[in-house]
């Protein structure tokens, strides 16, 4: 692992990476297999990664993590398969968990998707970039980074007791929620829109979902499904919060909480966050029985404040940012990885563009463009005021139908029949996203409107006891979109039955669509 330790004499590469997880090692794989004999050098801060949230894949992040990265084997190996997302409600009826009004899978998934021990994972990527030729540093702190468009980009990076500068003519940033260039450059942005805070940990004697003390317990519940719950992520629903169980290899739950902070007070004070998590959570009567027995990892209790942020700019002429530095919406439905793969892919044929000799104004400007409006409309679609009804059964049942069916329809049926080329187009991008981003964004605001009218009357959660909408699950077939036009029906039923009551309210005005950024640098 070369390094110079005068500032006048830098050591060239074609491309350094800041951060060494899955954005920033995935991107130096693509770039080495689509390069060969390219000069990849990854910085990382820590000399181990560790774990951290984003534990959960969904279908298209599947995807890339096994068809284009090649790691299937490993991850049917080395973690756990995924069985879906699970729900459950409670209101004042409800006592044990049986009671809990459910919606999930009734069956086994159709498609694969992973539990991952990020720690575990994250390093087995690195591994494999390493392999292909990258050069790997760390711990390594990056200061003082120079952007030079057209040219080639400097930094001051300290390792250990040596200090060097290192230069290349591409940056990728997989910083993560550092954003280290869209920070020091000025681009980032607080998403005050969207003001969720987090509080989490790993967890170990959380009680089996599937195990035969439940299934005695509450037999009915039980023999409900015939798939497996306890491999779901599992989310426990509360009026303005969600929290999430998710198993990782070995044992080990991951358990955790995201809160709207309009809504909900999550306890400042009270002893050890890891027991403040635990009594917040327990006053949930599902989540109060599978933390019976649970205790957190002393060293491993986390928390966070105003999760969602951007940038305003995703790449220029010498630099690209990916996952995490480029933005983060919301850890609900698990969308971080899906955004790994589509900007990681983005990244890579972007800068092999560039080696190509392709003249690249056009191109970054589109790149721009898209994952500014991508960003846009993901977030208004499923984020904006969604806790406002998150914790409303059948709200909430309604609105995951639909936008698991959009989300079959729009993002997972191109990438499965069109391959990585997918990738490279993000969700709700110009042109053909601007429907489907619309259609969402018009039934979550009106759910939203109709919850909180629920919430002046005091009847919010009336149908959170003793329901359970089982889904047999979606394929890839043209047939199941279909079920779309029922779901549309049941909306219209609702809006008839009570949603009339809130048409005349003002609604905010809907916000213009962005224009696309010029590229910076």
């Amino acid at each position: 692992m070369p390094y110079a330790e005068s500032a006048q004499d830098p050591t060239p590469y074609d491309v350094i990476v800041i951060g060494a997880a899955l954005a920033g090692a995935a991107s130096a794989i693509l770039l080495l297999r689509k390069n060969p004999g390219i000069r990849i050098l990854i910085l990382d801060k820590s000399e181990k990664l560790t774990r951290r949230v984003g534990e959960a894949t969904v279908e298209v992040s599947a995807y890339f993590l096994g068809h284009v990265l090649g790691m299937t084997h490993y991850l049917n190996d080395c973690h756990i398969t995924k069985q879906g997302l699970r729900f459950w409600f409670t209101n004042d009826q409800v006592r044990t968990l049986d009671q809990s009004s459910e919606v999930g899978p009734k069956y086994l998934a159709r498609l694969p998707s992973y539990q991952l021990d990020r720690a575990a994972f994250d390093e087995e990527v690195l591994r494999r970039a390493e392999l292909l030729g990258a050069e790997i540093i760390r711990p390594a702190i990056v200061s003082k980074v120079t952007l030079t468009p057209g040219g080639r980009q400097t930094m001051e990076v300290k390792n250990g007791d040596h200090r060097f500068q290192a230069s290349a003519r591409w940056i990728v940033d997989a910083s993560g929620v550092n954003a280290l260039l869209a920070r020091k450059q000025g681009w980032w942005r607080s998403n005050s829109e969207h003001p969720t805070a987090a509080a989490w940990s790993r967890w170990t004697g959380v009680k089996d979902w599937d195990s035969r003390e439940l299934a005695e317990k509450y037999p009915s519940w039980a023999a409900a499904v015939y798939g497996t719950r306890g491999t779901a992520t599992n989310h426990i629903i509360g009026d303005g919060w969600w929290a999430w169980f998710i198993p990782l290899k070995g044992g080990d739950v991951s358990v955790g909480v995201v809160y709207d902070q309009r809504l909900v007070d999550f306890p400042q004070e009270g002893g050890r966050l890891g027991d403040r998590l635990k009594d917040f959570l327990s006053k949930h009567p599902v989540a109060r029985e599978m933390l019976e027995n649970a205790s957190f990892v002393e060293d491993d209790v986390h928390r966070r404040k105003n999760l969602a942020y951007y940038s305003t700019t995703f790449a220029g002429d010498g630099f690209v940012l990916v996952g995490d530095a480029a933005a983060f919406m919301d850890p609900f439905y698990s969308p971080g990885m899906d955004w790994i793969s589509f900007t990681t892919s983005a990244a890579a044929d972007l800068i092999t563009a560039g080696r190509s000799g392709m003249p690249l104004e056009e191109k970054i400007r589109k790149h721009n463009r898209d994952f500014q409006t991508s960003h846009e409309r993901w977030f208004r679609a499923l984020y904006k005021d969604k806790y406002h009804y998150m914790g409303e059964y059948d709200l909430m049942e309604l609105a995951f139908r639909l936008d698991l069916s959009l989300y079959y329809w729009g993002v997972v049926q191109p990438v499965f029949l069109r391959g990585d080329a997918a990738l490279l187009d993000p969700p709700f991008s110009p042109p053909s996203g601007r429907f489907f981003s619309a259609l969402m964004r018009c039934y979550s605001r009106r759910f939203a409107a109709i919850a909180r009218r629920r919430r002046r009357l005091r009847i919010q959660g009336r149908m959170n006891a003793n329901r359970r909408s089982l889904i047999p699950g979606f394929t890839l077939e043209r047939s199941d979109t279909k079920r779309l036009f029922g779901m549309l029906w049941q909306w219209g039923k609702i809006e008839l039955r009570e949603g009339w009551h809130t048409w005349g309210e003002r609604t905010p005005a809907p916000e213009p669509e962005p224009a696309g950024v010029q590229a910076n640098g």
